[in-house]
């Protein structure tokens, strides 16, 4: 199967290379890797363009943007353009993070997956983070959700539910998208991803209120946005950023923000969250 990575990029000289080293030495080489270098001020292009000469099926591609980091919006609209230049004749398409290891046979496994089942829409492994020495799992999220920083789609569900939402909760709607067009997701707890920068380093108050905004474009409902805002806000041992996630949520809803999904997805989607939390509560 062939494979195309889209890497989105803005300032990243400390860790692109070791990003590109663990892909370019993959069991299974990538078909295209694109990397979106987004105004970066620092030698990320330079480092890139290392990688460009030297090999053939890697390409950067620059991009003009705000340095601002909302998180979705610039790094969605940086992938898109990635995307421009992909061959069309891909079988997966990936969207990874700038600041990753990979193990040699990530793509390798990945593929296979894909392979063993014909409805598995999305697949990806775990992101481990360094602390004290060692890298353990950075647990922001379910173990049945896919991070945004390593996504792979097979082309037919990637296409279905529409791409990819420059918003905050991109990489949630794609997930209950795929389960609402009967796809599979896919996580294999054997793919362990060492993720040098920790999710969410620089993001400022406005981000965070931008969490309790998405989980209102998801179509959540009051109910579900509380409980999911104080999961979240106790895996990051920051009970007070509760507070932001819901008045994120209510300034959205006082400015009616347009849903990321439609009213019969919204549904699917409640009902869904509602049925994984009784699940849980009851086993």
């Amino acid at each position: 199967m062939k494979y195309s990575i889209i890497i989105p990029t803005y300032n990243e000289e400390a860790f692109i290379r070791l990003t590109l080293d663990s892909l370019v030495n993959q069991t299974v080489t990538p078909t295209q890797i694109i990397v979106v270098n987004d105004n970066s001020t620092d030698q990320t292009g330079k480092i890139v363009d290392e990688f460009v000469a030297n090999y053939p099926y890697i390409s950067q591609v620059h991009k003009q943007s705000d340095a601002i980091h909302l998180p979705g919006s610039k790094v969605i609209q940086a992938f898109h353009e990635g995307e421009k230049y992909c061959i069309s004749d891909y079988d997966i398409l990936v969207k990874v993070d700038a600041d990753l290891i990979f193990p040699s046979n990530y793509f390798e496994k990945i593929i296979g997956h894909f392979k063993s089942d014909s409805t598995i829409g999305m697949a990806g492994g775990f992101c481990y983070i360094e602390k004290n020495g060692e890298w353990v799992l950075e647990n922001l999220t379910d173990k049945d959700h896919i991070r945004g920083a390593l996504k792979a789609y097979r082309k037919e569900a990637y296409f279905q539910i529409g791409g990819l939402r420059p918003h905050m909760g991109w990489d949630t709607v794609d997930e209950l998208l795929c389960q609402f067009y009967g796809w599979k997701i896919k996580t294999d707890p054997s793919l362990k991803v060492k993720h040098l920068k920790p999710t969410g380093a620089s993001y400022n108050q406005a981000a965070r209120y931008k969490q309790g905004e998405a989980f209102y474009t998801l179509g959540y409902g009051f109910w579900i946005t509380a409980i999911a805002s104080l999961k979240l806000a106790m895996r990051k041992k920051k009970p007070l950023l509760l507070l932001d996630y819901l008045n994120g949520f209510w300034k959205a809803k006082r400015e009616q923000k347009a849903l990321l999904v439609t009213p019969e997805q919204a549904r699917f989607i409640r009902n869904y969250r509602w049925q994984k939390m009784k699940a849980k509560l009851f086993s």
